[in-house]
């Protein structure tokens, strides 16, 4: 640990210059900054790019004409195996750079591209491995720039339940806390996000009866805030006053306990929270999902179990939520509701310029809401082959389900679309506002379901139930491959543009440019761009290791560069990295992906291109050492 700066330091200096601020004229607070960050080509400075979680960049110097000229610009191993989940940032002249567990970071100079100036390399408790629920994977980094009495900040989260802010010069700790207790199973693998001067952290551990919790932590010291719960009386989830007053059909008060559970199963009912959060500074509220119930034996937990399953909009400053809407009432599918909140504004079908947030969902339906107040504006199956559902019904917000694809005790459910992984899972995708079009990476799985009984152990594994999952309908069941799809959707019409069928899910998400293009990466190893009006294939490229990222871009010295990591893993790849073989394993991804082996294995870093892969080593006397003797 080291005590807290008390001047801006030379970093934070750097990266306001890069967007053409002067130190004198720093906004108040960190957001601010960070919008002025967001804007400039050169930085990736958040998940997202931007609050809005957009994954766009107005760079185009990367074109559909021009995009087959991509060639490799330089990599970087970061020695780690299992899946590299997430994206590196940029800011200024750095990039920076997480893994899975141990979950260390690098700090690297981009002129001398793949130099270390810094790395942070935790020591944790290996049993934390032992309850990670599917790999041991880390979603991403988030920086904090600083003010005039505390250091630029990168804030990453452990395994082992700890969120730990280093500065951002020197990699050196400043502070660090528990947020999450690794004995009763509950670890961190979500990326942190900053908004203002605090850090929001999620939590993981629904499959070992983690009730769920989303924290803000005082930026500068790790002092925690404030904590708002997905189960639970009206004062630990943080009810606004007003909550859902626009929408009081979705439920109000008075619902987070045994009014929808039964006794106090909420107490072990899941809910956590380990995607993604966006945040509109006009609003104050910030979005994200909360998860699935706990177990996932819905007989053990009659009731809607709220409020898990849902969407929040909550004040940043307070925690309290101003509305929640719960997608699956009653989950009996694992379709934990974390995904991507990807914010737009557009006009309605009314013509009514709207401010919207669009959510691709694990249980197969994109749904598109007024981010002001709740209210549910659009529907849509990610794909026609959806089927546990009929439709939604947009005046309740109620989903019609088909009674044939329940799941219930003594009985085997079969053909279920989507299946527990969902037609979308954590892949962070991307919104093109000039073409108002959402690329979306998809899973196309479906399963077989037999639920069992189980008692709660703290600590130990609470699923009850038994997963087969296979090739969704448009895929190969015999082959095992036609297990993914990439999309490209209007919200407003609910049309797609254009759909393709790819070997694998398409897991790690999608980045969109304004040179017409949508990049993604694939399972079995490959970067991909398409042309983003008609998803025409332009190149791709064979990486060491499978994807499970999503790739970013950033300009440094006049060239545009698109950069991924690879490292297969995650829940897709837990049978590859674990040495599973029982296609029940891994909570069913083993059956689905067992051909995955036959096209990659394990590896871990970051791979950089641009165009003729130009890089800063074209001169070649950049990073050269040079001795007394010339």
């Amino acid at each position: 640990m080291i005590n807290l700066r008390t001047s801006v330091s030379a970093f934070t200096l750097a990266a306001t210059a890069a967007v053409g601020l002067a130190a004198t004229t720093l906004p108040a607070f960190a957001n601010d900054k960070l919008v002025e960050l967001s804007k400039s080509d050169a930085n990736w400075p958040m998940t997202g790019k931007n609050y809005s979680a957009q994954n766009y960049s107005p760079a185009k110097q990367i074109t559909t004409e021009n995009v087959k000229q991509l060639k490799p610009a330089w990599a970087f191993s970061t020695g780690v195996l299992h899946g590299h989940e997430g994206t590196p940032l940029v800011i200024g002249d750095k990039m920076f750079v997480h893994t899975p567990f141990p979950n260390t970071t690098f700090a690297l100079d981009l002129n001398e591209p793949g130099k270390i100036d810094w790395m942070h390399k935790p020591k944790q408790a290996p049993t934390a491995r032992a309850v990670a629920c599917c790999d041991v994977v880390n979603r991403g980094l988030a920086y904090w720039p600083g003010d005039d009495k505390t250091p630029s900040l990168i804030l990453k989260t452990q395994l082992d339940g700890h969120i730990v802010a280093l500065n951002a010069e020197t990699g050196a700790e400043v502070w660090k806390m528990e947020n999450s207790d690794i004995k009763v199973g509950s670890t961190l693998t979500i990326a942190p996000y900053v908004v203002k001067d605090v850090v929001l952290v999620g939590s993981s551990g629904a499959e070992l009866g983690v009730r769920g919790y989303v924290t803000a932590y005082d930026v500068k010291t790790g002092a925690q805030k404030w904590r708002a719960y997905a189960t639970g009386p009206d004062e630990d989830i943080k009810l606004a006053k007003d909550f859902n007053s626009k929408n009081p059909h979705y439920g109000q008060f008075g619902l987070g306990t045994n009014k929808t559970w039964e006794g106090d199963a909420w107490k072990i009912g899941g809910g956590t929270n380990w995607g993604w959060y966006a945040f509109d500074p006009d609003t104050n509220l910030f979005y994200y999902g909360s998860g699935n119930p706990a177990p996932w034996n819905e007989t053990m937990r009659p009731g809607d179990n709220k409020w898990t399953m849902t969407i929040w909009g909550r004040d940043i400053d307070t925690g309290e939520a101003k509305f929640g809407y719960q997608k699956t009432p009653h989950d009996e599918w694992d379709y934990a509701g974390v995904n991507v909140m990807m914010l737009s504004e557009q006009k309605d079908k009314t013509g009514k310029l709207r401010k919207l947030l669009t959510h691709p969902d694990r249980n197969g339906i994109v749904y598109t809401l007024d981010r002001e107040d709740g209210t549910l504006i659009s529907a849509d199956k990610l794909d026609d082959t959806v089927n546990w559902v009929k439709q939604v019904d947009l005046k309740t917000g109620i989903p019609v389900r088909d009674p044939e694809f329940a799941t219930r005790m003594d009985h085997k459910a079969t053909e279920i679309c989507p299946s527990a992984m969902g037609y979308h899972n954590q892949g962070h995708d991307s919104y093109d506002p000039e073409k108002q079009l959402f690329f979306m990476g998809i899973n196309h799985i479906c399963m077989d379901w037999e639920p069992f009984m189980l008692p709660y152990r703290a600590g130990q594994f609470f699923v009850g139930a038994t997963l087969w999952m296979y090739p969704g309908p448009k895929g190969d069941r015999q082959g095992f491959e036609g297990l993914g799809q990439i999309k490209a959707y209007n919200a407003i019409s609910g049309k797609y543009a254009w759909e393709k069928m790819e070997r694998f899910a398409v897991w790690g998400g999608t980045l969109a440019t304004a040179g017409d293009l949508v990049f993604y990466g694939t399972l079995d190893g490959f970067i991909k761009a398409r042309n983003s009006k008609t998803g025409d294939l332009l190149w791709k490229y064979r990486l060491p290791s499978g994807v499970i990222g999503h790739p970013m871009t950033y300009t440094h010295d006049g060239n545009q560069y698109v950069a991924i990591y690879y490292g297969v893993g995650g829940w897709a790849g837990v049978g590859l990295v674990f040495d599973l073989t029982d296609p029940t394993a891994g909570l069913g991804a083993v059956g689905a992906f067992k051909n995955l082996q036959k096209y990659t294995q394990m590896g871990g870093g970051v791979q950089v291109f641009s165009l003729n892969g130009k890089n800063p080593y074209d001169d070649v006397n950049v990073g050269e050492w040079v001795g007394k003797g010339g």
